[in-house]
């Protein structure tokens, strides 16, 4: 019974439908105003990844901290695919390869970067300044395309979801130290 249980764990392994991927790297940088500050986040994010960065704008009015509703007040850009896991690699040398649990979710994951210049091959530039920027990634197998699809639209099965303990066994594959 034993040999039949590891045969089938085996072929699972083998499977590359059960092959976890890279879905998309979101980098986020929240400004919190417009003006001379966000031009300048947008200028790092293209800088930092070679795409335009898409501008994201206030949903409502805070007048304690001076935002109106429809301001720009942030940035972000969306990687996918050789420039997504080149740019989680290097952020996940700025964190020393090494995440809290609580940061780890069902197929995603989240953590932030205190300072830009900490990335590697990024050098201070005084035009720019420093900036804090989050990095989200979210992980995908091979199928999933059934529940974004527009046509025969359905959803991904139970157990072929990626769970909490994948998740943090894929990351243990790169090498990060989940704390």
């Amino acid at each position: 019974m034993q040999a039949v249980a590891e045969v089938t764990k085996a072929k699972k392994e083998e499977n590359p439908m059960r092959e976890i991927l890279i879905d998309k790297v979101v980098i986020n940088i929240g400004v919190g105003e417009s003006g001379e500050r966000h031009k300048k986040a947008v200028k790092l994010l293209e800088m930092l990844t070679g795409q335009k960065p898409a501008i994201t704008y206030a949903t409502q009015t805070i007048k304690n901290f001076g935002i109106r509703r429809g301001e720009a007040i942030g940035v972000k850009v969306t990687l996918r695919g050789e420039k997504a896991m080149k740019f989680l690699l290097d952020a996940l040398k700025v964190k020393e390869f090494k995440l809290p649990a609580r940061s780890i979710n069902a197929g995603n994951f989240s953590f932030g970067i205190q300072e830009h210049i900490d990335l590697p091959g990024v050098d201070y530039d005084p035009d720019i300044g420093i900036f804090g920027m989050d990095v989200c990634v979210v992980l995908k197998r091979r199928g999933y395309r059934v529940a974004k699809r527009r046509r025969c639209r359905s959803k991904v099965g139970k157990r072929h979801r990626i769970t909490k303990e994948e998740t943090i066994e894929w990351l243990k594959s790169l090498g990060v130290e989940v704390v």
